[in-house]
Formats: structure tokens, sequence, C-alpha cells
């Protein structure tokens, strides 16, 4: 490879920026470094159930990226969304603020992870709220406080129950996740709704397996169901939905449960430009070599959510989660190095320390170096692992004092609604419109003659 090499990263997840941190801390230099993502911060994806329950605030889950990158190594990003790579002339097309400009590159890195699959079951798409970013999670808090407000003033009973009814797809990581915070956020929070009753509020997980967190040991797995029950939310095992409606979920029994306020957490696909560029896939991640390497493509790597990465270590896939996607970067980082020098590359070996979940405030279930811990002490190992990976002393520190005020404080409910002042006036116009409207029907009604006619 030239001196002056370029290395483009797609991505600025997990993957992505723990990449470009190593390789301007380890390369010796002449190298140009460029970091494209089309969203200007990384999101903590795990910490999004967090912000659905108000237990963080949403710049508590993100980071920009210019605040990640070290000054003075020449590391460039851009903010652009990438529409095509040419892997045979080693270039790609992004959209940019200022229009497309092409980038060459002599390796390039796809670590852009992966999408919400909105087309998994009939009306998921019209009806489903998925939690995939920042802005989900946000619609998701905004939609439990709007369906508080309402039933404050809805009259009619089964209505009232079932605008207060949250029924959530998937019990996974995100699906327990989210239904422990929604429903210690619900009990915190309902002393500001007086006139919604602890009975109309219910959280339901339908999942279609037997047993809850399956990437975890059947124990945890238990221990996680039996925090959920035990603080009231309705667990459905072996139970699939078949359809998603206004009214609710159907069941593939043909039993419907009823609820206004769908939450999915499963189902993922594809970033379309791993089709675009004719990538092989296996189950919906590029198909890498041990080194992550894509097959076929010199120069091109694939790592993170969006890559099916081969552990070494147990000869298994390598999972998409925050800790395979760091230390997947950080394995790949010195592979770069070693090609620069035209030395062997490693595959990529790595023996998991442990996964977790919160389930709720102050409460989690963790295997950590062999060891099963639930409740308290798995919410603390579980919230340090996350402050740990913030970029800089100062971000931790002021997230972790904004993590110990919610220790000890209930959520907040403010309602984020972003009104722009244009749109003021237009809301006021048409309101103003409807009223005129009303009148002129109400006109046109009202009898012109003592008789009637």
């Amino acid at each position: 490879m030239p001196p002056a090499a370029s290395v483009v990263i797609i991505g600025a997840g997990f993957a992505g920026t723990t990449l470009i941190r190593a390789l301007e801390r380890q390369w010796p230099g002449g190298l140009r470094l460029t970091l494209v993502s089309d969203e200007s911060y990384t999101t903590f994806n795990p910490m999004l159930p967090e912000a659905v329950g108000a237990s963080v605030f949403p710049e508590q889950v993100v980071v920009p990226v210019r605040e990640m990158l070290r000054p003075g190594c020449g590391s460039r990003f851009i903010m652009g969304a990438v529409t095509s790579v040419d892997t045979v002339g080693k270039t790609l097309v992004c959209r940019t603020l200022a229009g497309e400009m092409s980038v060459a590159y002599d390796h390039l890195v796809l670590a852009f992870g992966n999408r919400a699959r909105l087309d998994l079951l009939p009306g998921m798409a019209e009806h489903a709220l998925p939690l995939k970013t920042v802005g989900d999670a946000m619609h998701i808090r905004n939609m439990v406080l709007r369906r508080l407000a309402r039933i404050e003033l809805e009259t009619d009973p089964e209505l009232r129950r079932q605008l207060g009814h949250f029924i959530v797809i998937g019990g996974g990581f995100s699906g327990v996740e989210v239904a422990g915070e929604l429903v210690d956020c619900l009990a915190s929070i309902r002393r500001y709704y007086p006139l919604v009753q602890a009975d109309e509020l219910k959280i339901t997980v339908l999942h279609g397996t037997e047993r809850l967190l399956p990437e975890l040991s059947p124990g945890l797995g238990a221990a996680a169901l039996a925090s959920l029950r035990r603080r009231g939310v309705a667990v459905r095992l072996q139970t699939r939905a078949q359809s998603l409606s206004a009214e609710g979920v159907v069941l593939s029994t043909g039993e419907l449960i009823a609820g206004h306020t769908l939450i999915c957490t499963i189902g993922t696909e594809p970033n379309p430009l791993a089709r675009q560029a004719g990538l092989a896939l296996q189950g919906g991640r590029i198909l890498t070599e041990a080194d992550m390497s894509v097959p076929g493509h010199p120069g091109l790597w694939a790592l993170g959510d969006c890559a099916a990465v081969p552990n070494l270590h147990d000869q298994s896939t390598s999972p998409p989660t925050a800790q395979f996607a760091v230390r997947q970067a950080l394995h790949l980082a010195r592979n770069l190095m070693a090609r620069t020098r035209r030395e062997p590359t490693r595959p990529f070996s790595h023996r998991s320390r442990g996964m977790m979940a919160s389930i709720g405030h102050l409460k989690g279930v963790a295997e950590v170096g062999g060891l099963a811990l639930t409740g308290w002490p798995a919410w603390v190992v579980w919230r340090a692992y996350y402050l740990s990976q913030m970029p800089s002393f100062g971000r931790r520190l002021r997230v972790f004092l904004e993590w110990a005020w919610g220790m000890f404080f209930p959520p907040d409910i403010t309602h984020l609604r972003f009104t722009r002042s244009h749109e003021l006036r237009e809301d006021e116009a048409r309101r103003t419109a409807e009223a005129e409207q009303g009148q002129a029907w109400a006109e046109r009604a009202r009898p012109t003659g003592t008789d009637g006619r």
C-alpha cells in the first residue's frame, strides 16, 4: 500500500468510531482516515430503552462524532449518505449537504450496522413503533405521555384501557429492557395524571419461544421473567403475532390482544448498500473471512452488526452486540496495519466477557466472567460498562451525575415537541379555516323561516 493510503469507514456506530480512534492512536503516519455517516453522532443503542422510559435524556445516549476524533491526526468526517460503492474502481459516492461527492479509497470498511425491518408482519409498517434510533425512542416516549394525557380526557372505560395497554413484541434484549423501563416509568409518573387509574395501565410482552432473553443463560432469563411479572408485566411465552392493526395484535391462534400502542423489537434487515455492492450475505449480514476482509473484493472489509464475522474462539459467527463490535474494531485496526507492512493478517478470536440487560430502574441481569448477577448489582455493572465507553472524562462525569440524579427522583415527563414558528402559524390558519367551515355548515343547516322552510 502506498505511503499516503486512504482508509474510508462507512458508519459511525460502535464499530466505526472505535476503529478510527484505534487507527489514530496506532498508525505511524502517512494515512488518510475518513469516516462517513449520515448522522453526526454515535448512538449507544443499548441505552435506547432507558430513553423510552425517561431514565436518561436523549443527549445521554448519543456522542458527537467530531468530539470522538483526535485533533491533529488529519482524520476527516463527512456527514453524508453513501449511495453507491464501486468495489472495482475503489470509489464511493455519497450525498452531502453540498451535493454529491465521490471519494476514492485504498481500503473501505463497512460498519453501517443494520436497519429495522418493517414488513416482517402484516400491518407492521403502519401500526408498529420500532426501536432502532434515538428518534424512535423519543417518539415512543412522547406517545406514552400522549396516551396518558388522552386517557384523562376519555369517558369510555374500554377505550381508556385500550389506550393504556402497551404491547411489546419480542422478548430479546430490547423487548425486555423497554418493558422493564416502561413499567417503572408508568408507576413513577402516574402521580402527575390523577385521573388515570393504575388498573387502566398495562404492559404485555409477546415472545415466540419458551424463555426470555435467549442470548443469556436459562437462569437469568427466568430471573428477568420473574422481575417483570412481579411488577405487573403480562409476559406471554410461546406466543407469536400474526398481524398488527389499529385495534391491537392478532396472534397465530386468531386471538386479538387489544391495545393502541404496539412496540416492535423484532426484525432487522441489511443496509441496501450491501446489496447494491453485490456482496454475499449470510442471514442478512455481509459474509466475511476470519480476518474481516470481504472475499472477492480486495481492500474491502466489514465488521459490527452488518457483518457475519467468524469467531475463531468457538467456531461460531460473532453476535451483533456492542461488545463484539468494539473488539472487532480493535482487531481490524491491527490487521490493517499488518496489511500495510505486507504481513499476514490474523483471524478474529474473542471470548465473550459477559452479557447484560437493564430491565428497569435499579434492576438488571448480567453474566460477567462466568458470574451471574441479578437486580441492583447487575444494573450497576450494566451502567458502568456503557459509562466506560463514553469518549471523554467530561462526558462520563456529566452522564454519571445525571444518572445519580435519576436514582432518587422521578423521570422527566416533558413532551418534547419541536414546533417551529411558521408551523404555529400554519396550525392557527388551519384551525381558523376549520372553524369557519363549521360555521358555514351551521348557517346552511339553520332554518330560514318560522315554519322551518
